[in-house]
């Protein structure tokens, strides 16, 4: 579904990604591992559109996304829930996943599609008309996933979706993201957690200074003594 080859990202004089090269295909999910500063999110980032790429090139089912503006690429089946949720604080829940629609047009879907985020995540249903920026970092997180769902991505990208979160949360957000796969949509994940990321995941990838270094399934990666050390804390 995706490819990614020899992709360079750079901020000014600062080289954030270095040929990094990668698929996804569909069904699966995958996970980004490494440490803070690893290109991990800057690799996200480049595929929506939201940093230019200086080389190299990223296909969704053959169509080229690196020279598309991020509104296209969110058309062409991209999803996006960012790191640190980005939600529209003064705007309600029901409003901010209404945005996530914001190019449909099939309104009777739309009304279907945001009834199935708010049983996804109950507790939204609870806080639908209640301002998004009151809510707790964990509600935060699920709204930015079900806006990022809104799209009907056939790719969704999750940014760090535990960080912050207490133990129990995180249980429960990976519990939706495995419900979500199952459902048939493709999940590339960047996510602290190794333990949580690997898993749920089907392959992953370490990213270490901009630069891919190891692949393989995440069974295999979990018993990689070097992740194991590196990411695992044993």
């Amino acid at each position: 579904m995706l490819t990614i080859r020899d992709l360079d990202v750079r901020y000014g004089a600062i080289r954030a990604l270095h040929g990094v090269s990668l698929e996804v295909h569909e069904g699966e999910i995958v996970t980004l591992i490494g440490s803070n500063g690893a290109g991990k999110s800057s690799t996200l980032r480049a595929i929506c559109g939201l940093v230019r790429s200086s080389r190299g090139e990223i296909r969704l089912e053959g169509q080229d996304l690196a020279r598309m503006k991020p509104h296209e690429i969110v058309r062409a089946g991209v999803g996006h829930a960012p790191e640190g949720r980005r939600v529209f604080s003064n705007l309600t829940v029901r409003e901010n996943l209404e945005l996530g629609a914001y190019w449909r047009r099939d309104f009777a879907a739309i009304r279907a599609d945001e009834d199935r985020m708010l049983s996804l995540f109950p507790i939204l249903r609870e806080r639908a008309s209640q301002a998004a920026g009151t809510l707790s970092g964990g509600e935060q997180q699920m709204l930015a996933m079900g806006r990022a769902l809104m799209g009907r991505p056939r790719l969704l990208l999750l940014d760090e979706p535990s960080l912050g979160l207490a133990p129990f949360l995180v249980k429960e957000i990976f519990c939706v993201i495995r419900e979500i796969n199952e459902e048939g949509r493709t999940v590339l994940l960047v996510e602290q957690n190794a333990h949580q990321a690997l898993a749920i995941a089907h392959r992953g990838y370490v990213l270490e200074s901009g630069q891919v270094t190891l692949s393989d399934s995440a069974e295999a990666l979990a018993h990689n003594e070097k992740v194991r050390k590196a990411y695992l804390g044993e």
